[in-house]
């Protein structure tokens, strides 16, 4: 292990960039009445007695000296959940709450709706600190108010705290989406004989990741995967979901295309509204199989640990790299063509009708007609039907 004995900023920022901080929202009411939001990252408790906690703004921000002439702050805990909401407020030049929903503090602060927690201050001192101010506040109010995950900043990129309570509960939704599995084992066991390949029921356990929850294949076929297994929830996986969410969440999916350029995000698109249009998607074996390669070993290595946000914009970018043109662009099958399918996915409606599951295919047969495929297509179809009845009786 290398250790820095001359100062370099860039050492500076990665080595500090190993200790975890969480995310906040400092926001105000300017004298003018204009609402005023900053996001720091350097937020702390200092003092029980007096109730005493600083945050950090640079010397050159203008909302921070603006934010100094208000009576009071807020400042606002985010949750992993709200990291769009942080992004949006960092990115905006003006007008930073606009649009977005809050209440008043008992100062009259804005409170950020759905945020961790919230603390109502007043500015006590403004101490300089090289390139930052450390800025003192005293609490007046303060409160819980959505006691789930934090969003931490975490080696130059956000992510969540989860606690061995939260990782159980989210265990628990992929134990749920067995279950869901075990009622439609039958209907997936016979899509396997018919097609002779291999078909794998995915549940959406959160807007960040998926799991295999079932799982069937035909004659002398191994699983590529196996039940439990996690895929990390990035373009173009688990396209067949985000085709049915709001525009939106639809953009944030997109968001996670790690250094995607334009053709690429437009293939994207192009999946989203060929699923809503046609039912399905599919993808085609490129003959690239470094790519292929380098797609199964990203995903495999998201399965086997939690990674670090470092890991994950590693992990994305794998990826991003993977989706070929050739593979994933899609075009309306054409009878007598030939085609190399590498997967189909069909989206399917859990109990509550939300498509929270997809049935996918795989290790089809290859050099296959258009009019084939789209055999193929109705009968996965008719099986994710057959579900989604199956669902609905065991839901009752």
């Amino acid at each position: 292990m290398a250790i820095s004995t001359a100062f370099d900023p860039q050492v500076f920022r990665t080595v500090l960039g190993h200790y975890p901080t969480g995310v906040c929202v400092v926001t105000g009411v300017h004298p003018d009445g204009t609402p005023l939001a900053m996001v720091v990252g350097t937020f702390s408790s200092v003092s029980l007695d007096p109730p005493l906690v600083s945050f950090l703004p640079m010397k050159t921000s203008g909302t921070y000296q603006q934010l100094a002439e208000c009576t009071s702050m807020c400042i606002n805990v985010l949750t992993a959940d709200q990291e769009g909401l942080g992004r949006e407020i960092a990115t905006r030049r003006s007008d930073k709450l606009a649009g977005l929903d809050w209440r008043p503090s008992p100062s009259g602060a804005p409170i950020l709706t759905d945020c961790l927690a919230w603390l109502d201050v007043r500015l006590e001192q403004a101490v300089e600190a090289g390139d930052h101010l450390i800025a003192l506040c005293r609490v007046d109010h303060l409160a819980v108010e959505n006691p789930v995950a934090p969003l931490l900043f975490f080696q130059g990129g956000y992510g969540a705290f989860v606690v061995p309570s939260l990782v159980a509960r989210i265990d628990a939704d992929i134990a749920a989406g067995v279950h869901e599995a075990v009622a439609s084992r039958a209907e997936l066991e016979a899509l396997a004989q018919d097609l002779d390949c291999e078909c794998t029921l995915l549940k959406v356990v959160n807007r960040e990741e998926m799991a295999a929850v079932g799982m069937a294949t035909g004659p002398g076929k191994s699983p590529d995967s196996g039940l439990g297994a996690r895929l990390p929830i990035i373009p173009p996986i688990a396209d067949a979901w985000a085709a049915w969410l709001p525009e939106d969440e639809q953009d944030y999916w997109l968001s996670k295309a790690t250094g995607a350029d334009e053709t690429q995000r437009d293939i994207y698109r192009r999946r989203l509204e060929f699923c809503r249009e046609e039912g399905f998607v599919y993808s085609r074996c490129s003959g690239e199989e470094v790519t292929f390669a380098s797609l199964q070993e990203a995903t495999t290595r998201y399965a086997s640990t939690r990674p670090t946000p470092a890991e994950v914009r590693e992990i994305r970018e794998r990826i991003t790299e993977a989706t070929s043109p050739e593979a994933y662009a899609l075009t309306p099958l054409v009878d007598e063509e030939r085609y190399d399918i590498a997967s189909i996915i069909v989206p399917v409606s859990d109990a509550r009708g939300e498509k929270s599951l997809n049935l996918r295919v795989s290790d089809l047969p290859r050099s296959t007609t258009g009019t084939e495929v789209r055999s193929w297509v109705d009968a996965i179809k008719t099986t994710a039907r057959d579900i989604e009845v199956s669902l609905r009786a065991t839901d009752h």
